[in-house]
């Protein structure tokens, strides 16, 4: 069995969903800390031909709570939701697909629950159910770990748990984690890289790359993005 692990992210790049895919089980780590400057709340858009920050607001909290104990503040009465929502709009409301996708991430975005986690996991189901993206996917804190592991400990205890014999983590995680640790355990570590060769067409002749998957959505029909799910490597993990 083929796993991969990840913290949840806000419509999160397309090799995100590219590891979702080419897994049989994808584990959302819920359980792990909000990283401020990282993906769990914010992204990145088209606007003007240029790469462009979209951000849900947070409810003021620790920094050293984790991801499931943290809450967006978009509750009733604040303009959260409709500050991301008319963001979208203006940017990709001449996308070949904006009437196809839009009425998905309106509905993504008004999801009623509050909490970081459990909005960010519907979001990453609802997206995988467009895609028609089977992958079984299991929630990190039912492992309920304990706090003295690693971070490479536990994902291996989560692995074994799983009877997985193959871990496949994102590129940026390289360094990471030691293949000879995973081995011992009768695991084979991978890597999965998007290619550098995946493209299509945005507004303007200048490809730009890396943004949310709602970018790959506005400009490309559903049998577009499932061939651009493919458009990856597996790397062998060293160390």
């Amino acid at each position: 069995m083929d796993i991969s692990i990840m913290q949840p992210y806000l419509f999160p790049y397309i090799g995100y969903y590219q590891m979702i895919n080419c897994s049989d089980c994808f584990v959302i780590a819920d359980d792990v800390q909000f990283i401020k400057q990282g993906w769990i709340h914010r992204n990145r858009i088209l606007l003007n031909g240029a790469p462009s920050m979209i951000t849900l607001p947070l409810n003021k909290d620790s920094y050293v709570l984790k991801i499931n104990e943290r809450s967006f503040a978009i509750q009733e009465g604040t303009k959260g939701r409709s500050t991301f929502l008319n963001k979208i709009v203006n940017s990709y409301r001449k996308a070949p697909e904006f009437k196809t996708v839009y009425p998905l991430i309106e509905t993504i975005i008004n999801y009623d629950d509050n909490n970081v986690a459990k909005y960010l996991i519907n979001s990453i189901t609802e997206i995988c159910a467009y895609l028609d993206i089977k992958t079984e996917m299991i929630i990190e804190s039912s492992f309920k770990l304990s706090p003295e592991l690693n971070y490479q400990d536990s994902v291996i205890y989560v692995c074994k748990e799983l009877k997985a014999n193959r871990y496949i983590n994102s590129i940026g995680g390289m360094d990471l984690y030691s293949a000879e640790q995973f081995k011992k355990n009768g695991i084979l570590l991978k890597f999965i890289k998007t290619r550098e060769s995946l493209h299509y067409r945005q507004y303007y002749n200048t490809f730009v790359p890396n943004l949310s998957i709602i970018d790959v959505l506005m400009f490309n029909s559903l049998t577009q993005v499932k061939a651009l799910l493919t458009e990856y490597d597996l790397i062998d993990g060293r160390g």
